[in-house]
Order: C-alpha cells, then structure tokens, then sequence
C-alpha cells in the first residue's frame, strides 16, 4: 500500500480529521475573533485598576479607526481639551497611509504633510489617495528621514511653523530626527514612538547613525524618559501614553494647562510593552475604493 492510499484510507476513517479540514478554512478568523476578545477583556481589566480611574488619563479614550492601535481616539480626546487651531498635520513615517496617525485626521477636514521613505508605500499612497493629492489635502515628500535632512524636507512639504500634530514613527533613529525636527517646527501636539523595554526613570537613546535602519530588535529609538528630557527643552508637556506602551503624546505648556494627569513625568505616565495587545482592523483599513 502506498503512502497516500493509507493516507486516503486513515482520513476516511477518522472524522475529526474531517472536521478539521473542513475548519481549516475559517479557523484563522476564528482564532482572530478568540485573540481580539481576549484583548478586549484585558484591557477592561486593565482599566479597573485605579491609576486609571482618574479622569484626566487619556487610555479610556483609545480608539482605533486608521491608527495601528488606540491613537486616533487619544488625538480626539486631546483637541477636544485644548481645541484644535488650523487642522494642519505633518507625519514622518507614514507607512501606505492606511494605518497611521494623521489619515483620520484627513477624513475629518485636516490638511498637511506627509514624508515617507519607502518607494513601494508612497506608490501605495499615490494610487490610494490620488483624490486627496490632486486636491492639494496633503502633500507627499519621497525620502528617506535623517536628522541632517529633515529640517529641508519639511521646508520642501511646506510644512506650517506651527502645526496642530506633529507624528513621527521612523523606528532606529526617532530621537534624533524629533530633535533636529523640533528646532524647525513648533507643534501644538506631538506624538512619538517610545522603546518601553527601557523602565520610565532610565534615560536612554540610540546611538546615532543615519545610514542604519531598525533590525527588528530592542535597540531602537528612545526611553520615554529621554522622550520626556527633550519635550521639556521644546515647551512640550508629556500627557500620556497607549496601553500598548508604543506611542508617548505630548501638548505645548501653554496649552496643556490643568487638563491632563499630573504628574507629567514618565515616572507618572509609562506604560510597559504590552505589544500583545496590538489591535488588528476589523475591518481591511481603506481611505477609499478609488485607486488604479
């Protein structure tokens, strides 16, 4: 007998082979729905504790639309304290657009910048939100972020002096690239990725080099600390951050006002790497269905 005909024989013979073949193809929504309520529940949980039931702390507000976890619901929270002035927006690192911080934003009337490094992604854009770019809604920079060239990007984005938001999310060197950024540009509301591997009161920075890129490792970026030291030098208020322990918010002194939770410190406000709550899109993430 040769191996497939005992193959073929065994499965005729043992239903729950049967039922798991014919599970086979629903089983990876299904274990989607089962991680997706397991992270519902955990974060319900995680907000009975009592550091959160203050009312000033943004996580309740978290809510996901284009953003890659609950940023777009803690941006909405923010403006709705402090109002929002121009609706203008610039975003370092943008990805295809389809899951980042400012594309809600640009559903709701916003205008600005976008600068992003990837060929295949600005083509990604360029297909997907052709209405938006024929408009002049936003406008697209093709390059490759370092700390040497990012004041002349945003020079060539047009980018305003004082936008509402500020993103950036570029990975290896986000610290140094925010700092050179932030003597171009003063932004009303900054919101940077932080390495929570490092504990809040631990200053911590990358070493510089502006020909490497993220190696899918710890070392990448900043502390939440060294994040807090630099929003300090440029007047920016450290006002919270995710429940994922991925994305730190800050708002300008002058505005933050007794608005958001005090201490204002990444000894008050860090959230550790929790990146297994990293929320998946219900639904595939589109801005719109005209592309090529």
């Amino acid at each position: 007998m040769s191996l497939r005909d005992f193959g073929r024989r065994l499965y005729r013979r043992l239903p729950l082979l049967r039922e798991l073949g014919a599970l086979q193809g629903t089983l990876p929504k299904q274990l989607d729905d089962v991680q997706r309520l397991l992270q519902e529940e955990h974060v319900h949980r995680l907000l009975q504790d009592s550091r959160y039931a203050a009312s000033k702390r943004l996580n309740r507000y978290e809510h996901q639309v284009f953003s890659q976890n609950g940023e777009d619901g803690i941006l909405r929270e923010i403006y709705r304290r402090i109002e929002v002035r121009d609706r203008t927006f610039v975003e370092i690192g943008v990805g295809d657009g389809q899951t980042n911080n400012t594309t809600f934003l640009l559903t709701q009337g916003w205008r600005g910048q976008w600068i992003e490094g990837s060929a295949r992604s600005v083509d990604a854009i360029r297909r997907s939100f052709r209405a938006p770019l024929a408009d002049s809604r936003f406008s697209l920079v093709h390059a490759a972020v370092t700390a040497e060239n990012v004041a002349e990007l945003l020079r060539r984005a047009a980018a305003p002096a004082e936008p509402d938001l500020l993103s950036l999310d570029i990975d290896r060197n986000t610290w140094w690239v925010l700092a050179a950024a932030l003597k171009a540009i003063r932004p009303r509301v900054l919101v940077v990725e932080y390495n929570a591997t490092y504990p809040p009161d631990v200053d911590w920075v990358v070493e510089y080099d502006a020909t490497r890129w993220w190696n899918r490792t710890s070392y990448f970026g900043a502390s939440l600390k060294a994040f807090e030291r630099l929003g300090r030098e440029h007047r920016l208020r450290l006002v919270g951050c995710d429940l994922t322990g991925v994305n730190a918010f800050f708002v300008r002194d002058e505005l933050a006002g007794n608005n958001f939770e005090d201490p204002p410190t990444a000894e008050g406000l860090y959230e550790p790497a929790r990146y297994y709550l990293a929320r998946t899109h219900g639904h595939l993430p589109a801005f719109s269905d005209l592309t090529d």
